[in-house]
């Protein structure tokens, strides 16, 4: 099935709910029937973002709060300090059932909340979104039939060749990861024998180069060697003195084994997002109570602003097809929400894609008695190691993206904490590790990260003629179907669609015109 998107156009000056600014905000959006997993990755790397089914990319140069697509490399992620804490913290809980006092400061309470905040959801609550999808649906299916008994030897041919040009694309923009990278992260883990609550006996000069060793390690995330021999100290310098003294992976932070007797059971349970799953219907009342109290806990959401209807737009109907390839993942791409269940109940829900390339974080909501366990950034880290288990059966799945990062609010500056990370520039929708644009947005909220002032945006709309129309039941290049329009703001409307989505997508994705 191909995507259906319904282009709706600039909207400028409504709330922001980062700053509070009554009308700063703009952005450009769409109503999306349904699309392919590989139309929203590729989407989401020019700067969109879904919210239900509308999906929107703030209008950078213009919005009062810019919103930099973020993504972090979980191959060579290395938790911090904080991180560790949190992990930690939540082996205690569900070992002993020991409640730590104080939150993790450093982080907000309430990470990976999303930017479909007040402001996007009156937005997309205002849309004249309603749509007759049935009658929709069935005109496209009609006129696909005839379309995809053509194309359908020829699109074998052209997916394969255009899979094979995004990953190499998606390996050059990979920040010059080594292929080597995964192995220098691997770590022993402990042996049976040593009792790891006493650390083993070392000298001072030891434990100043170990010590040094892993400032270097942080410094240089991404496991390449150079930073070593620049000082000096080729990695072969540093051989495991014992198995104990290396750096626990995530890992073995987060599956630590519990004792038998343990005070509370964690299991993580992973739904397709589709009212035809019986798991996903049977803990759907549950999981939507658990939303309630969540935003009017800690949005002050009043009740009828968080009821059924808005549950199930906001985080309940996706876009995305679900498929099931078999060089993809074994759970398949698409919506899903991986459920936290505590003792038989759930305490979390995250709310993910899975896409060729990433996992992407849409929204989390959690149990507000639970705070004390800093689910948002135990989620995140979850979900980093989620993304590495998916990498080792689909190699090209390699990122995980964290929304947006916008370092004009200080709410939402955490997500820069999970390193390597890189942000997307909103002009040549190149990546660019993030302590290379951090400089810049000091000096200035909107910035072209990419330092090459000769370098354009290669995926750029460069043959609008052949962008795809869906018009009176039928499929046709724009092209055509401009001939037919006399409408001058049509043809505005269009190539404006057509600069946000790329020529790729557009040439792929069905532009419903009524």
């Amino acid at each position: 099935m191909a995507s259906v998107v319904e282009y709706k156009g600039l909207k400028a000056g409504y709330h922001c709910g980062y700053c509070d600014s009554e009308e700063g905000k703009a952005s450009c959006g769409m109503w999306a029937h349904s699309l392919t997993v590989q139309d929203y990755q590729d989407l989401i790397d020019r700067g969109w973002r879904r919210s239900g089914k509308y999906v929107y990319k703030p209008v950078m140069n213009q919005t009062c709060c810019p919103q930099y697509t973020i993504r972090c490399r979980p191959l060579q992620f290395q938790p911090s300090k904080s991180h560790k804490k949190v992990l930690k913290k939540m082996l205690k809980f569900l070992a002993k059932g020991e409640i730590s006092k104080g939150n993790c400061g450093d982080e907000p309470m309430d990470s990976t909340v999303e930017d479909a905040v007040a402001g996007d959801f009156a937005l997309i609550n205002k849309l004249d979104i309603k749509c007759d999808l049935k009658t929709l649906s069935d005109d496209l299916k009609e006129s696909l039939e005839n379309e995809e008994m053509k194309k359908e030897k020829l699109s074998k041919k052209e997916e394969s060749n255009e899979s094979i040009h995004s990953q190499a694309i998606e390996e050059k923009l990979g920040s010059g990861e080594p292929s080597h990278s995964v192995k220098v992260h691997t770590v022993l883990k402990p042996g049976k024998g040593a009792d790891l609550s006493k650390p083993p006996c070392r000298k001072a000069k030891e434990i100043r180069k170990e010590r040094k060793r892993l400032k270097l390690m942080q410094q240089n995330p991404a496991g390449e060697h150079e930073g070593f021999q620049a000082q000096g100290q080729p990695p072969s310098l540093f051989p495991p003195k014992a198995k104990s003294n290396q750096p626990k992976s995530l890992e073995d932070l987060i599956f630590e084994s519990l004792p038998e007797n343990a005070s509370h059971k964690l299991e993580v349970r992973l739904v397709p997002v589709s009212f035809e799953d019986p798991e996903f219907k049977s803990s759907f009342s549950q999981s939507f109570s658990l939303y309630v109290k969540y935003q009017m806990a800690i949005h002050q959401d009043p009740p009828d602003e968080c009821g059924k209807t808005e549950f199930t737009r906001f985080l309940c109907s996706s876009p995305l097809e679900a498929e099931y390839p078999p060089n993809g993942p074994e759970c398949g791409y698409g919506s899903f929400h991986q459920q936290y269940w505590l003792d038989g109940k759930i305490i979390a829900v995250g709310v993910i894609d899975i896409l060729p390339y990433c996992v992407s974080s849409v929204y989390l909501y959690y149990d507000p008695d639970y705070s004390f366990l800093s689910l948002g950034v135990y989620s995140a880290l979850r979900e980093i190691a989620f993304t590495r288990q998916l990498q080792e059966k689909t190699s090209q799945l390699r990122y995980y993206y964290m929304g947006f990062y916008i370092h004009s609010c200080p709410k939402m500056k955490y997500k820069g904490q999970y390193r390597p990370s890189d942000l997307l520039c909103p002009e040549t929708y190149v990546w660019i590790p993030i302590e290379q644009c951090l400089p810049s947005l000091e000096n200035s909220k909107y910035c072209r990260f990419n330092q090459d002032p000769e370098a354009v945006d290669e995926g750029r709309s460069k043959e609008p003629d052949r962008l795809q129309v869906f018009h009176k039941k039928a499929i046709m290049p724009y092209g055509v179907y401009k001939k037919s329009q006399k409408d001058p703001s049509e043809e505005a409307s269009v190539l404006q669609y057509a600069s946000l989505v790329g020529q790729a997508c557009a040439e792929r994705m069905l532009l419903f015109r009524s």
